[in-house]
């Protein structure tokens, strides 16, 4: 999971130079899906062959909701967004994605509080303070930080000019929709993960119906047909690496640690991202990061890595309460009487006294 946000922070600068250079987001959508699909279906279709359990109509309707969530609503939102903000800003509001999955396990019942233990307090308090640093970055841009001096060049001051026609509440507004979308996903997806625990498969629809699902908003949302056409250039690096990287490989991976540790984990990680992305935004982009930014970011990382600790800290109580139960089964076990059979303890009397009565005759 540290090495996928490494991924997704490239995906964010490429994407957004590709997006800067004219590309369509609801296009990018569909050819990312594309890709995503002729890469890993046939890995799918040939390694879980024997695996894969039978296709139902419940399973199939998740499959299309999850595409709907993911590549249709969450990167339509998430582009938009980013093209009105910054990539670094963008990456630094998916902290708040552990939060809000965590309050949606909640209602869904797929974590548990119980306020009386210092872990669940935790979990709680976190996302309070995760939500507050979400709220401190929408309602708070602050002055400029020049995080690094590369952002002190002549591209610099053309992305300051730039960044004060951008709609930044707005755009704020459209990532945190994105990432209640993602966290519904993840909800979603581990549901779907019971019926049908084949990943890679499970992987591969998802694909196929975001290609589909996408295409038809492509189609109803971008009457130009030179949006469509790609070649040898960001376009094509963006519909690949995100295709590849951040919906193929993403998928599988979310989907492998969200049916053994629950969504709440798949999502704790995402703080590295931000990192990554406000150096290379700066290096490569000469994006602008405000100190709104850089408060809200920290109090969503103060939050988030409690939301963890409570997490880590249940799951050490619950191994230990496991441990200790299947000791008292084993002792009491242990310490239980042999139970005889009825039938055979009054066979082995009737042929005790037989032989009894026969010896005492000799």
């Amino acid at each position: 999971m540290i090495a996928l946000q490494f991924g997704y922070a490239g995906m964010y600068i490429i994407a957004l130079i590709s997006l800067k250079g004219g590309f369509s987001h609801w296009i990018l959508v569909v050819y990312r899906h594309a890709v995503a699909t002729l890469v890993f279906a046939p890995f799918g279709y040939f390694l879980e062959k024997k695996i894969r359990p039978k296709m139902t109509k419940s399973v199939f309707f998740k499959i299309m909701v999850l595409a709907f969530l993911e590549p249709v609503l969450d990167q339509n939102l998430y582009y938009v967004g980013m093209q009105y903000t910054s990539a670094t800003f963008a990456s630094a509001t998916v902290n708040v994605l552990p939060a809000i999955t965590f309050i949606m396990a909640v209602i869904f019942r797929l974590e548990k509080i119980n306020l009386k233990k210092i872990h669940s307090l935790a979990k709680v308090i976190g996302t309070l303070i995760t939500v507050t640093g979400a709220m401190l970055m929408t309602l708070y841009k602050g002055p400029v930080v020049d995080i690094l001096w590369y952002s002190h060049g002549g591209s610099h001051h053309k992305a300051a000019s730039a960044a004060t026609d951008q709609h930044w509440v707005t755009g704020t507004i459209m990532l945190l929709c994105c990432i209640v979308g993602w966290s519904a996903f993840f909800i979603l997806q581990n549901k779907t993960l019971e019926e049908y625990p084949a990943e890679l498969s499970l992987t591969s629809l998802i694909c196929i119906m975001g290609m589909v699902e996408g295409g038809i908003a492509a189609v109803i949302m971008e009457r130009r047909k030179s949006a469509w056409v790609i070649g040898f250039d960001s376009r094509l690096l963006a519909a690949a690496y995100s295709g590849i990287v951040c919906s193929g490989i993403a998928y599988y991976m979310q989907s492998v640690v969200n049916k053994s540790r629950g969504p709440v984990f798949v999502t704790a990680f995402s703080p590295l991202s931000m990192i990554i992305t406000a150096v290379l935004g700066a290096i490569i982009l000469s994006e602008q990061v405000h100190l709104g930014s850089l408060i809200g970011a920290a109090i969503i990382v103060v939050g988030l890595y409690s939301v963890v600790w409570g997490k880590s800290k249940e799951r050490s109580a619950s191994a230990s309460a496991s441990a200790s139960d299947k000791l008292t089964y084993n002792e009491e076990k242990a310490n239980e009487l042999p139970v005889v059979d009825k039938k055979t303890s009054s066979a082995i009397g009737i042929v005790t006294e037989t032989a009894s009565s026969k010896i005492g005759d000799f």
